[in-house]
């Protein structure tokens, strides 16, 4: 019987080299991938800040996954200033995208923050716009 993993190389190096090919050409879901690999020093030593700023080019394009991933770094202060406003807005896109774990997250943060610091929130999901490009 097969087993999940079973005769599978985990090659963390290979894998980001592969992410940030595809991400430096502008493919949100590498740039996410790769947020991911620095998040968890995955192939690559850990580093926040890293996993921030490729998570924000993803995330800025409207990949579901990255903006909830964003959302998690701003609500635990993980490479940038804890912001409980940005980190409802970047929850709040990502569970109006369907993402069901972002709802979970954007309720967690919400109950930590006030009706203003909410209704700001709401408001920058509002004027949100995704960007192209990289």
């Amino acid at each position: 019987m097969y087993q999940y993993g079973q005769g599978v190389r985990q090659d963390y190096a290979e894998a980001v080299a592969w992410f940030r090919k595809a991400a430096d050409q502008g493919l949100a879901d590498a740039q996410s991938n790769l947020g991911v690999m620095y998040q968890y020093g995955q192939g690559v030593p850990q580093d926040y800040a890293e996993a921030v700023k490729w998570y924000s080019k993803a995330a800025d394009k409207g990949f579901v996954l990255a903006q909830n991933y964003l959302g998690g770094m701003y609500a635990h202060g993980q490479g940038v200033r804890q912001d409980y406003v940005l980190a409802h807005m970047w929850l709040n896109l990502a569970a109006a995208q369907g993402n069901t774990e972002a709802v979970k997250n954007r309720d967690i943060v919400a109950a930590k923050m006030t009706p203003e610091q909410i209704a700001e929130a709401q408001k920058l999901a509002r004027e949100w716009k995704p960007r192209t490009g990289q």
